[in-house]
């Protein structure tokens, strides 16, 4: 009985729902009464509190912001003056740089005198060409045995054998020679070497100021029946000759192919000694690099040269 009085005082009838609403009206608007800025909107209390921001700020005493001025002014003041200071500092450091550099290069460098100008290198040569060129035909058959390909009978089994070869026709660096006891191949190695002594060649005679010739490569890559016909008039020809191999070439000294400019002056001509002096100081640097073995051959006029 007890739970149905309950669930009877509990049940919320049309008459209790109208004056529980009229109850919560009348303590809302007691509270708007009581707290108005409550039902302000939150953009107007925004607003109000900036302006109460403002006033204090309007508030403060025109002393203090005064001296605040002031005091951003000498900050700004010292702030600038260090940067004038750096500045100069850099400026001096510059300019005692920019003067200092002709007397570095003139004290470290080999290439350019104390004024910027290209330095005239002088041409020392060698003392002695055969003192410094003796390697004698074994020692050269030797390193054509180490690094060179199987001997090569005739032009034809030349032909067949050009995978293991690498053709050295005229190239910026050297010129070859028209041949008629030779072919224009050589190994991979040895074609290097030939690359790179035209290469420092060019560039000796560019520091050393002389009109630039091509080296002429006279002789490479022969045949076992080129060498046969070769001993029949050249007496310095060998049987076991190391061009057999495809390591060595021959590099006359007495003769130079001039490099002309199409659109300058004709070159003037220069010495053969000149040039001599300056390939041979080239050939005693890779030489002495142990890059390669040198003949100086007296009666063919030329350098023998065998990669090593």
């Amino acid at each position: 009985m007890c739970l149905k009085k309950k669930k009877k005082l509990m049940k919320i009838t049309k008459n209790r729902y109208l004056t529980g609403f009229a109850i919560i009206v009348a303590i809302l608007a007691l509270i708007r009464f009581i707290f108005p800025s409550v039902a302000e909107p939150k953009f107007v209390a925004e607003e109000i509190q900036k302006d109460s921001i403002e006033v204090e700020v309007a508030e403060v005493p025109e002393k203090n912001i005064v001296e605040n001025e002031t005091d951003k002014a000498k900050e700004n003041a010292a702030v600038k003056e260090t940067e004038i200071k750096e500045e100069t500092k850099i400026e001096t450091v510059q300019q005692e740089v920019a003067e200092s550099e002709p007397k570095l290069i003139a004290r470290h460098s080999r290439f350019f005198n104390a004024d910027g100008t290209p330095v005239k290198n002088r041409i020392l040569s060698v003392p002695s060409y055969k003192e410094a060129f003796p390697d004698s035909q074994s020692v050269q058959y030797a390193a054509a045995c180490k690094w060179g390909v199987k001997s090569v009978q005739n032009r034809e089994e030349a032909e067949s054998r050009k995978r293991e070869l690498v053709y050295v026709g005229s190239n910026p660096y050297y010129f070859v020679d028209k041949m008629n006891r030779s072919i224009p191949y050589l190994v991979p190695r040895a074609a290097v070497l030939l690359n790179d002594i035209g290469r420092a060649f060019f560039d000796s005679l560019q520091m050393k100021q002389v009109p630039l010739h091509k080296v002429i490569v006279t002789s490479v890559l022969r045949t076992k029946d080129d060498v046969t016909k070769l001993r029949n008039y050249n007496h310095n020809a060998t049987e076991n000759s190391c061009h057999l191999y495809g390591t060595t070439f021959d590099i006359c000294y007495n003769r130079y192919k001039t490099v002309q400019d199409p659109k300058g002056p004709k070159r003037r001509q220069v010495q053969n000694d000149t040039l001599k002096w300056v390939l041979s100081e080239v050939l005693n640097d890779m030489r002495q690099n142990k890059r390669c073995y040198v003949k100086y051959e007296v009666k063919q006029g030329c350098y023998h040269i065998t990669v090593r």
